[in-house]
This record gives structure tokens, C-alpha cells and sequence, in this order.
């Protein structure tokens, strides 16, 4: 029973690192391009109909291949950045890349949700454009994109466990090989029970700030 306990309690804590690094990457990565995908749609503060067309293609392309097989692609970009493409490490940069177009989808949907009356008043009041996006614009959708980006983590976590079946550490390593492998149902009912709590957890703590977030409104 203590060996399960090691094994699930190393697990997760890798699987934490990948989902934690992978959010911040893949927000780094995805914020600023549902941004721009916002700004320069023809109904936009500054339209941009190429533009918002290339990224928007971009986006979908990244969007529509299978995590499994995006992971393999990057195999080579991980193991010129980090030397190794297997490992906690090596995953965090397919999982920030396959991330980042949701990212990017989510936030263009959360500032597309901004009344345009408020927009309309901002320029009256002499707002450049990137005032009007940051000062009036990202605050009114902040509830949306807390609770995409709640979504993005959970994603992740979903990732996190397929990544760990070709070599990425975590729950889902551990699910795999200690579990159907060795036929260790234990192990693997205890993996999944830590993914379904870290979930749950998640969530709730996506909608009680999303919840905080709407009342002081």
C-alpha cells in the first residue's frame, strides 16, 4: 500500500508541473493571437480581413491535429530545446503548443461577448485602440477567460495523461505501465481517482472565482 502511495504521490506531482508550466506557455503563447484575432475580425477595433484570416487558418490547422500525433511531430523541437524528447520536461512543450490555439479561440470568444456600447463610449472619449482593449475591453471579459482558461487546465490535464502512454511521466504513465501492464488494477484506480479529483478541483475553483468576479460587479 505504501509503494501506491509513492508511486501516485510522484506521479502527480508530475503530473502538476506539466499542467502548471504547460497553462502559463500555452497562455503566453495563445492570449496575445486571441487578441489579435479579435482587434482585426471585419467587426473589430482595427479590421484586418488577411490577417485575421492567416491567424484564424493558423489556428484551426493547429486546432484539428490529434494530440498524440502533434506530440510525435514535436518530438524533434523538444529535443533541440531541452536535449531529450522523453520526460515531465519534454512534454510541457507539445502540451503548451497544442494548448495555445484553444487559448487563443477562448479569449477571442470571451472579448467578442464585450457590449460594443461600451467600446463606442470608450472611443468618444478619446481611448487609442490598445486602451480601449486593455483598460476596457479585457476587464469587462475577465469572467469569460477565467472560465476558458479553467477549461484550457482541465484540457490539459486530459493531455497530460495521454502524454504520459509515449513516454511523458505522470498519471497516465503511471495508469499504463504499473497498472495495464502489470495488471495492477489498483494502480490504475488510483490514477484515475487523482485525475478526476484534480479536476473537480479545478473547476470549482474556476466557478468560485468566476462567481467572486460577477458579484463585485
Amino acid at each position: 500500500m505504501s509503494q501506491i502511495f509513492i508511486l501516485v504521490g510522484q506521479s502527480s506531482l508530475q503530473t502538476l508541473i506539466m499542467v502548471f508550466f504547460s497553462a502559463v506557455f500555452s497562455l503566453v503563447l495563445g492570449f496575445p493571437v486571441g487578441v489579435l484575432l479579435y482587434v482585426t475580425n471585419p467587426s473589430g477595433i482595427t479590421p484586418r480581413p488577411v490577417l485575421n484570416q492567416i491567424l484564424s487558418r493558423a489556428v484551426n490547422v493547429l486546432r484539428s491535429f490529434p494530440f498524440l500525433i502533434l506530440m510525435i511531430v514535436l518530438f524533434p523541437l523538444s529535443r533541440l530545446i531541452l536535449g531529450t524528447s522523453i520526460g515531465t520536461s519534454a512534454a510541457i512543450i507539445p502540451l503548451s503548443i497544442a494548448a495555445a490555439p484553444f487559448v487563443a479561440r477562448v479569449i477571442e470568444t470571451a472579448l467578442n461577448e464585450v457590449d460594443p456600447g461600451m467600446i463606442q463610449a470608450a472611443k468618444a472619449m478619446g481611448s487609442t485602440n490598445w486602451q480601449i482593449v486593455y483598460k476596457v475591453v479585457i476587464p469587462e471579459a475577465l469572467p469569460s477567460v477565467i472560465s476558458g482558461i479553467t477549461l484550457t487546465i482541465i484540457n490539459l490535464i486530459g493531455y497530460s495523461a495521454m502524454a504520459g502512454t509515449i513516454g511523458g511521466g505522470g498519471l497516465g504513465d503511471l495508469a499504463v505501465r504499473y497498472g495495464y501492464q502489470r495488471f495492477r488494477t489498483d494502480v490504475m484506480i488510483a490514477a484515475v481517482a487523482v485525475i478526476l479529483v484534480l479536476v473537480e478541483v479545478i473547476q470549482l475553483a474556476g466557478t468560485v472565482l468566476v462567481s467572486r468576479m460577477m458579484k463585485k460587479r
